[in-house]
């Protein structure tokens, strides 16, 4: 005992010892642990110092908690290694190894020699179970049904339907069941007929309405059930709501004499089912006074013990916890029954209804009154609760009193285990325990895995991550999509793409399915690193597998092909895009069309898009309109040409939009001719006013500013009104090159057509007199000249000249000065600000404290203009406090900001 003692002291020092070290070491992994209680960090701290004292009488220092580490992974093997069977084990191992290869299974399971009998099958079965190993368990039972001299038992097929059931396996047992039926092939004892092992099985299944028309049947046939397989039948009833047949089959088992502590087990669960819990009390009493009086026949302990369990949970699940509590302190003061399984009931529902500090408290005092120790499966019950609430001093320390107890840990334990120690950052105990699987037979399941995976690529160990999600793949083991995600995720980031490659490829040749967020993820990697057939050969995976790519996947696909010029592919995947019901942006479109159109013969491959599309969209007009558009804006007008004389040749009449966009084709490509000549065939009223506004704007854009100014007159020569962006495309195009005297002109034109400027022409009139004062003597002159003193004219007279430093004016004023002359925007308001920035920094200063009091959202030109203009009044420390804001908000200098920055 002091022996014991001592080993569960020394695994609390080192378990301690390192999650100390963690912590104080600020380990990524540990910041979603809550903060540990004053009382544990002090009884870690002595730990701590205990290890660190006798590292220090040994010779050792910061290697000696490297040493822990290894002696926790050691500790915790030898612990494991108490409940592993080295012939259970090598079972499962044979049929991992041969498992596809039933002839070469058969001769090597053999060669085992393998005690076969119903005890032994039934420890195989439960090995398996505790390992999730549900297919290799199938194996084994066909393998041993199949084996001379040994035949299965009820139990036998009753523990293999267990395991399916559980597993969400009943599609197949119920496939199973279905040819057996046909055959009569069931491998079954001479003395149990296979129609038994129906009923069983059926009922094990959730079809006990099947299963009740088998027993039917063999009543028929003047067969019957024996005891095991009516109380299978009867469970299954219960379980499946079928309680007027449950009345039925109880009179048929009483009737046949087969009635016992099973049976009245049973009935308690049936009153408790119907919430009969006044009845299933009442039954239950009846049974202990009856125990007695006949002092508690040995043979009738386990029929109380568990009668008195399913009460408990019957309670428990009426939230009668009161009731169960005093129910369960009165009956074990009896001393009639053992306790052991209504302990167990009892914790299950204290921690299942989140009472985890009351089932501590509970499993304490019985274990220092009773010397009450928890079966593994509560146990492992409380663990997993106290891992979700992360709750891990706890968790360490009912690892610890299992060890001392000397419970055998099974599979489910081993995975509470690995994920404690990846939760408190002991990756590198975890690790240990997953490579040392083999030795005590341990199967992590998908939350060990998916913590492992997480837990090492957070501490940069992608690499370690990869080769164990390889191994485990093939193994025939997928972990889980999310443990696979993390790890794609952290090797894309590291740009180790091939190992994905490698990993989603291998994944893909099991038949394992990958969650979309990684497909995604890998081709988005794949693209930004230019290896586009890489990421295309993912892409026809999916297809091939009929998953919908997402639309971000198609997206980074398109523009990838488009960039690299390979227009073919891009509209190929643009076509299975909309095949798969994502609608395209107009921007992907856009790409697709221009790669097309750079091709060296794109008029296959344009037309044939476009016959696509308005194959698609029935040949509405708006699909020609786009394609026009887009050629003309590719440089390809004569494209745009044919479409449009497409488009007539198919009876379609071309609309006002049309003409313009083929109009805008030509201008673009400074087809001027072609454009004068298409617009002069056109005699429709309406169209003229829209092909003229397109012209006007057009030839600003090419910059021929006559012809500009002829269509404008022509169209108030046809007594059509030029629309503001006309108007705004002229003024922009005439202060650009300075002419200067028809901008007044055109001033003055629109103030007699009563119109008021935009806020795009009056902040141009502001650009051009802050770059010099050559507007506004033009201005001037012009005023001398026709001795015009309107208001309106006069405030934008004021502010031309205020902004060229012709005149001195206030700020307020200025303000109220725009305010009158044209709507201001941010533009406007960073354009006074530059002028402020380049007379008065302390003025320009306290405008921009205003102007954010008011509300005002400073853009990127804003921080820009503020930073230039210290740094240009040589306040080089202030400037730069601008930009290191700027850069906070996430804006970057303009070169010439930078440029003086660097001096």
């Amino acid at each position: 005992m002091l022996a014991t003692k001592r080993v569960a002291k020394s695994s609390r020092v080192y378990l301690s010892t390192l999650f100390l070290f963690n912590l104080k070491n600020n380990s990524p992994l540990i910041s979603t642990i809550p903060p540990l209680s004053p009382s544990l960090y002090c009884c870690f701290y002595y730990d701590y110092s205990t290890a660190a004292a006798a590292a220090a009488a040994r010779g050792g220092g910061t290697r000696d908690r490297i040493t822990s580490a290894k002696d926790i992974a050691k500790s915790f093997k030898e612990w494991f290694k108490k409940g592993h069977s080295e012939l259970l084990n090598q079972i499962f191992v044979t049929i991992h190894t041969h498992g596809e290869d039933k002839e070469a299974l058969g001769l090597a399971l053999s060669q085992l020699r393998l005690p076969l009998n119903e005890s032994f099958v039934l420890d195989v079965l439960a090995y398996g179970k505790n390992r999730n190993e549900i297919y290799s368990c199938v194996k084994f039972f066909d393998w041993a049904g199949h084996k001379g001299g040994f035949f299965h038992t009820g139990a036998t097929f009753h523990a293999i339907f267990k395991i399916l059931t559980e597993s969400k396996g009943t599609s197949v047992m119920i496939d199973f069941l279905e040819v057996c039926k046909g055959t009569g092939d069931l491998y079954v004892h001479h003395n149990m007929r296979f129609q038994t092992v129906l009923v069983m099985g059926y009922a094990a299944a959730g079809k006990p309405d099947v299963a009740l028309q088998m027993l039917g049947r063999m009543r028929f046939q003047g067969l019957d059930l024996d005891a095991f397989s009516y109380h299978v039948l009867l469970n299954s009833l219960i379980e499946w709501n079928f309680l007027e047949s449950f009345e039925v089959i109880c009179k048929q088992i009483s009737l046949r004499g087969f009635e016992g502590g099973v049976t009245r087990v049973l009935k308690i669960k049936y009153f408790c089912k119907q919430k009969l819990l006044d009845e299933a009390e009442a039954y239950f009493r009846g049974l202990v006074n009856e125990g007695k009086v006949e002092k508690c026949r040995r043979g009738e302990l386990f029929g109380y013990a568990r009668a008195l369990s399913v009460l408990v949970d019957g309670f428990c699940q009426n939230g009668l916890f009161v009731k169960a509590g005093e129910l369960i302190e009165e009956i074990s003061k009896l001393e009639l029954v053992p306790m052991e399984s209504a302990y167990g009931i009892w914790l299950k529902n204290l921690v299942h209804a989140g009472e985890i500090d009351a089932a501590s408290k509970f499993m304490k005092s019985k274990k220092s009154l009773e010397g009450y120790v928890p079966d593994i499966f509560w146990c492992n019950f409380l663990l997993f609760r106290l891992l979700k609430d992360n709750r891990l001093e706890d968790v360490c320390d009912l690892l610890i009193e299992m060890k001392e107890n000397q419970i055998s840990a099974n599979t489910v334990t081993m995975n509470a285990a690995l994920c404690f120690f990846c939760k408190v950052g002991m990756v590198e105990v975890a690790h240990k325990l997953y490579k040392s699987k083999l030795e005590f037979g341990f199967s992590p399941n998908s939350m060990a895995y998916n913590y492992l995976v997480n837990s090492l690529c957070g501490v940069g160990s992608s690499s370690e991550a990869y080769s164990l999600l390889k191994n485990s793949i093939k193994q025939g083991y997928f972990p889980g999509t999310r443990a696979f995600s993390i790890l794609a995720d952290a090797l894309c980031r590291q740009g180790k793409l091939d190992m994905v490659m490698e990993l989603v490829l291998l994944a893909l040749s099991n038949n394992f399915r990958l969650n979309n967020s990684t497909y995604e993820r890998l081709i988005s990697a794949l693209c930004r690193a230019m290896r586009f057939d890489d990421g295309y050969v993912i892409y026809e995976d999916l297809n091939r597998r009929n998953r919908v790519a997402t639309i971000a996947t198609y997206r980074q696909l398109i523009h990838g092909f488009s960039k690299s010029n390979r227009g073919h592919i891009a509209s190929r995947l643009l076509i299975e895009m909309q095949d798969k019901g994502h609608q395209p942006t107009r921007k992907i479109f856009r790409a697709v069309i221009r790669c097309l159109c750079d091709m060296e013969n794109p008029e296959m491959h344009f037309f044939k898009l476009l016959e696509m599309q308005l194959y698609r969209h029935k040949f509405n007009s708006k699909v020609y309109n786009f394609f026009i558009d887009e050629a003309g804006r590719s440089k390809k007008p004569e494209l745009a040409r044919e479409v449009f004389e497409m488009m007539q040749r198919n009876g379609i009449e071309p609309s006002i939009g049309s003409h313009v966009f083929m109009l805008k084709a030509f201008l673009r490509n400074e087809r001027i001719s072609d454009a004068l000549n298409f617009l002069k065939a056109k005699h429709d009223s309406k169209m003229d006013k829209k092909l003229y506004r397109a012209m006007v704007v057009g030839l600003c854009q090419v910059k021929r500013t006559d012809l500009a100014l002829d269509c404008l007159k022509a169209m108030q020569s046809k007594e059509l009104v030029p629309s503001m962006e006309c108007y705004e495309a002229v003024v922009k195009l005439l202060c650009s090159t300075k002419n200067y005297d028809m901008v007044v002109k055109i001033i003055n034109d629109l103030k007699k057509c009563q119109r008021k400027l935009t806020s795009f022409i009056g902040n141009v009139l502001l650009l051009h007199s802050l770059k010099s004062n050559e507007l506004y003597e033009t201005w001037v002159r012009s005023r001398d000249v026709q001795n015009d003193t309107s208001s309106d004219l006069s405030n934008l007279g004021l502010l031309i000249g205020a902004f060229s430093g012709q005149l001195e004016a206030s700020l307020e004023y200025l303000e109220e000065l725009i305010e009158q002359c044209f709507p201001p925007d941010t533009y406007t308001r960073n354009m006074l600000l530059r002028m402020l920035c380049m007379r008065d920094l302390d003025r320009a200063q306290e405008y921009f404290n205003r102007l954010c009091d008011k509300g005002f959202e400073p853009n990127r030109w804003t921080f820009d203009i503020m930073a230039y203009g210290h740094f240009k009044h040589g306040r080089q420390v202030q400037g730069r406090l601008w930009v290191d804001e700027m850069s906070r908000k996430g804006f970057d200098p303009t070169l010439s900001t930078l440029q003086l920055l660097t001096r």
